[in-house]
């Protein structure tokens, strides 16, 4: 299956997105999260292609090819879910069924409340819905004190969002010194073990940045989530764009609540899939409260485990790829093709 790449521009937004399968097909439009490009769905995009469906992943703002913005309000989810209703209705497409991970899953929750009338269905990987917005307002509340005691570590894991806040130069700073580096660093393979113990984010502040103002560590590529090939992509486009837009989207919890806030329902009607990263100890959602309010505000909602880290598309794509389309068949068999 054929994978291509397109531009789609208007007054206020341009989209560089990948797409696969027939044009004219219900569109199943994968968002990906930071520091991610529209290649994170590589596995995805042929998959859903082939099986009948236009599948399309775009850069996200602030990412690869698509506009990059220089104040920090551009990069809201708001803005964000503008950009999808622009790419559907260029698509030429009513409805699209909407896949987020990490800050593209905030994006495509925030797609089907705000606009469930465009949403046949939702699903998430590794971040759950938070019907309130995605803000540390409402992730510290739900922080497991067992693991992170309040004394200690009083915004537990999601204290590496307050440094963003706090120190966004400096944040940005330790990335743009060696995003290759970073990339290699980042984009590897979850492992248990490390299930209630406090994960590195939640350290951050205290060691004054996440390098601790050091350089960051060399180390070998994890050949089992990223190619030389997709080391090359990422690292050329964080590169080419600097971190300012993809750190920013940390920057709007205020903005994104109030989002949510002007929302006519944060009930959702429409078929949702969450998955579970059993070795995200960061969006720890097995055993945790985390899920909680998604669980209250959904009303059909299908989870499901998955034995992978956070990157989970590019480590367990097979598994991703048939819980996808296990949820797509018991959901919405009207979309298929036969």
């Amino acid at each position: 299956m054929n994978v291509s790449s397109h531009i789609h521009a208007t007054a206020r937004h341009t989209t560089h997105y990948l797409s696969a399968g027939a044009p004219g097909a219900t569109p199943i439009i994968f968002v990906h999260g930071w520091p991610e490009l529209s290649i994170s769905w590589r596995h995805q995009l042929p998959v859903f292609g082939g099986l009948g469906f236009h599948a399309v992943a775009p850069d996200m703002r602030g990412y690869g090819r698509s506009s990059v913005y220089p104040r920090h309000e551009d990069y809201t989810v708001e803005n964000a879910v503008a950009d999808l209703i622009e790419l559907l209705d260029h698509l030429g497409a009513e409805k699209a069924v909407f896949v987020g991970h990490d800050w593209g899953a905030p994006v495509v929750w925030s797609m089907a409340q705000q606009h469930p009338e465009r949403t046949l269905g939702v699903a998430a990987l590794c971040v759950p819905y938070m019907p309130d917005g995605f803000a540390p307002e409402t992730l510290i509340p739900l922080v497991d004190r067992t693991v992170y005691p309040e004394a200690q570590f009083p915004a537990g894991q999601w204290d590496y969002m307050l440094f963003y806040r706090e120190n966004f130069a400096a944040a940005c700073a330790g990335f743009d010194q060696n995003p290759r580096g970073f990339v290699k660093l980042a984009f590897r393979a979850g492992a248990p073990g490390g299930e209630g113990q406090p994960a590195g984010t939640a350290f951050v502040r205290a060691n004054g940045g996440w390098f601790g103002g050091a350089a960051i560590p060399d180390v070998p590529r994890d050949e089992s989530v990223l190619t030389a090939e997709d080391e090359e992509a990422y690292a050329e486009s964080l590169s080419r764009n600097g971190f300012f837009g993809p750190d920013s989207w940390y920057m709007n919890g205020p903005a994104n609540m109030a989002h949510a806030a002007r929302a006519p329902d944060k009930r959702l009607a429409m078929p949702a899939l969450f998955l579970h990263g059993a070795y995200d100890y960061v969006c720890a959602t097995v055993g945790t409260r985390l899920p909680d309010p998604m669980r209250a505000n959904c009303a059909d909602l299908t989870e499901a485990v998955v034995e992978s880290g956070h990157w989970m598309a590019q480590e367990k794509p097979r598994e991703v790829n048939a819980a996808l389309a296990k949820w797509l068949v018991a959901k919405l068999p009207e979309l298929w093709p036969l």
